[in-house]
């Protein structure tokens, strides 16, 4: 009461709604300074649920987190977001009951959906914005489907973005420059400045897959020749290994035989871990982050890909932007989307 210098009256009335709806609940008693003792209250982040999706250009994380954001429980399961979104968004609305039907809930605990899709996302609508990898889901009403399966809002964003904000909640709440990149199929990147997520006047921002890599001329399949995703993503390596006679298809592939010690895809990684990095420079210059974290399937390539990045920017930054600068690998992995949804929803539904 003294902190908020309401009545005890008011507050009184505002706690017993809030332990009515769940959100808090008693936690014993203060030390007593005469008459009876003050009750204690804490916040209770069972009281609702969230459900979280991920949506990869090959595959679907779905998974239900508390309201401090705490995955309790997810599956991932191969699903080819060129199916469309009847398809994809079923399975989200089928993986997502099974999910609350094995923790002994129902729709009725959701406090709301997350999505974070492969593509540019209109985040106001939710709607797919000229999608490259997502035939179908250009405008699509994502929400309103959604909307019809569960209760609560449903947010959807691009799911760099959802990358950004996961491991910025989890990891690096107190950094508030914050660049997160994955490097996967394509290339993206999620950016936190003045700790806020940034999306940009039509949600493109952080699209550094499509800045052209300098020196490249290669076609890419925005249309442009020389975009970074054309040079260095993981669908970009694998196509040089299968024309060196390796057997590399999937970003996985490319993973597998660096671990396994293969000397050209290691190089190969290394070298788009260059090409990452010269264009990430300008980044730095621009943004000044205090963090870039390196995420995306290829990222579980080890130190190859890192160190290219690292050789780069340093080369190419002026020390005053580079002095303190942190390049890591992400700590939340394959959760960080997941986790990056929960949290959307938790800042949108709690006024975080």
């Amino acid at each position: 009461m003294d902190l908020t210098g309401l009545a005890r009256s008011t507050v009184t009335g505002r706690l017993e709604t809030l332990v009515a709806m769940e959100f808090v609940q008693p936690y014993g008693e203060a030390a007593s300074t005469g008459g009876r003792p003050p009750a204690r209250f804490r916040f209770n982040p069972a009281a609702r649920l969230v459900l979280a999706a991920d949506v990869g250009a090959t595959h679907l994380s779905v998974a239900l987190a508390d309201l401090t954001g705490q995955i309790l429980d997810s599956i991932t399961v191969r699903q080819n977001i060129a199916d469309g979104p009847e398809i994809v968004l079923g399975a989200i609305a089928e993986h997502g009951r099974s999910l609350l039907a094995a923790s002994g809930s129902t729709t009725a605990k959701l406090a709301g959906t997350g999505v974070g899709l492969p593509g540019p996302v209109e985040h106001l609508t939710g709607r797919p914005n000229h999608p490259p990898i997502m035939p179908g889901w250009d405008s699509y009403d994502v929400v309103g489907h959604l909307s019809a399966e569960f209760p609560g809002p449903v947010l959807v964003d691009n799911d760099v973005n959802m990358m950004a904000l996961g491991e910025h909640a989890t990891q690096y709440s107190e950094v508030e420059h914050l660049l997160f990149v994955k490097v996967a199929t394509g290339i993206g990147a999620g950016v936190i400045s003045g700790g806020r997520l940034h999306r940009g006047a039509q949600g493109a921002a952080g699209d550094i897959g499509h800045i052209q890599a300098p020196g490249h001329t290669e076609l890419c399949r925005c249309g442009n020749t020389g975009c970074l995703e054309a040079v260095a993503s993981a669908a970009a390596i694998a196509a040089n290994l299968r024309a060196d006679g390796l057997k590399a298809r999937t970003s996985q592939d490319v993973v597998d035989l660096v671990r396994a010690g293969n000397t050209t895809a290691t190089q190969a990684v290394r070298q788009a871990g260059r090409e990452i990095g010269s264009v990430l420079a300008a980044c730095v210059s621009l943004l000044n982050p205090s963090v870039i974290v390196i995420g995306g399937s290829l990222s579980q390539a080890g130190d190859s890909l890192l160190a290219g990045i690292r050789e780069a920017i340093y080369a190419r930054s002026l020390p005053l932007a580079t002095t303190e600068l942190q390049v890591v690998a992400s700590r939340t992995g394959q959760q960080a989307a997941v986790r990056g949804a929960a949290t959307m929803v938790l800042h949108h539904t709690l006024g975080l």
